[in-house]
């Protein structure tokens, strides 16, 4: 290297390494902080949950008011994601089930969500899930509810119908398929495998592609993955996270049909979230099978100045062609408005059910 270059870069190096030891001293003392902040809360009896998402949300969001760069707002909440999950860690470890096994997009979305200082808990389909969290064998969940080539996440949907479980936050990340197998190359391979909506969002592609390989659904996309890691008859559907946590080679990178494919996941659990001054409210509700009643049942949204940002309908297997509406509206249930907004709605409504209350993402 240049002397010249080399004397200019020296000082610059030797200022981010200071900087970087005084970051790490910072971030002891915060972790200290919190440490401390656990303890007086038990000198209360004050047991409440460790994980508080309106508080990490609004820690973000002041931080991001206050950033004037040059670090990008993005990594300001990548970065601070992090920090917060391993400062919640030294508290308690929080348990979160996904859809497994490891390397799913559920996996990747439950990290980026609540951090990598949690304990994972892989389960073999949604309803496990579910039961994990309902059970008490995972503080939280994260499941996906709709994705934006495929629509809505049923079995997601049907879920939140009966459980107990609240929302309590959301995470909606870009899904970028990928065709892995356990040789090189396809040669050998005799099918594919992947979650239904993966194959659904690739279908353009493998029709264009690879039209004569049979294509076979199984529970999950990395459950393809780990099976194509056995089997090196078997191609697999999956995130490069996949490709790499079971050893798989990259056959062709980003083969969904949307390059702006995404999927919406939820976070659920039974904490209480309170309001963070930017939030959304999901319901379930319901009304009689007659001329003008989902009218009817939404005119208290309009009424009070609620905004209504999702619609879905579910049949509501009556065989009398009843559905169930899933809606999402902007505001906390705590808010006035959507408070006399709910209030109204139930009166309206032959079924009502407020799922969660949670910071916007």
């Amino acid at each position: 290297m240049d002397e010249s270059l080399q004397a200019k870069l020296i000082p610059l190096r030797d200022r981010i390494d200071q900087i970087d030891a005084e970051i790490l001293d910072l971030l002891n003392q915060r972790a200290k902080t919190a440490q401390q902040v656990g303890e007086v809360k038990h000198a209360f009896h004050a047991e409440g949950p460790v994980l508080r998402p309106e508080r990490e949300s609004q820690v973000i969001r002041q931080l991001q008011a206050k950033n004037r760069g040059p670090f990008p707002s993005e990594g300001v909440e990548a970065v601070w994601t992090q920090i917060i999950s391993g400062c919640r860690g030294l508290e308690q470890a929080l348990a979160v089930a996904f859809l497994g096994p490891v390397g799913s997009f559920s996996e990747q979305a439950a990290l980026l969500h609540f951090g990598h200082a949690v304990t994972g808990v892989p389960c073999p389909s949604f309803d496990e899930v579910f039961r994990s969290v309902e059970a008490g064998a995972a503080n939280v969940g994260m499941v996906p509810v709709e994705n934006s080539t495929e629509g809505a996440v049923n079995r997601t949907l049907d879920l939140l119908l009966g459980s107990p479980l609240k929302i309590i936050g959301e995470r909606s990340i870009p899904i970028r398929h990928c065709l892995l197998a356990l040789n090189p190359d396809l040669n050998g391979v005799t099918r594919v495998l992947a979650h239904p909506q993966a194959l659904a969002q690739c279908q353009g592609w493998l029709s264009r592609n690879h039209p004569n390989l049979p294509r076979e659904p199984v529970s999950s996309n990395s459950e393809a993955a780990r099976i194509a890691s056995q089997d090196p008859t078997v191609a697999a559907i999956a995130s490069d996270a996949a490709a790499e946590t079971w050893g798989l080679n990259m056959i062709a990178a980003g083969i969904q049909d949307d390059p702006q494919n995404r999927t919406r996941f939820l976070a659920i659990g039974h904490i209480p979230t309170l309001p963070s001054g930017r939030d959304k409210t999901s319901l379930i509700l319901a009304v009689p099978n007659r001329a003008g009643a989902v009218y009817e049942m939404l005119s208290p949204l309009s009424e009070n100045g609620v905004s209504m940002t999702r619609f879905e309908s579910r049949p509501a297997r009556t065989g009398q062609w009843e559905y169930y509406f899933y809606v999402d509206i902007e505001g906390h249930c705590e808010d006035a408005r959507v408070k006399n907004a709910l209030t109204a709605l139930e009166q309206k409504c032959a079924f009502f059910k407020v799922l969660g209350s949670y910071p916007a993402q």
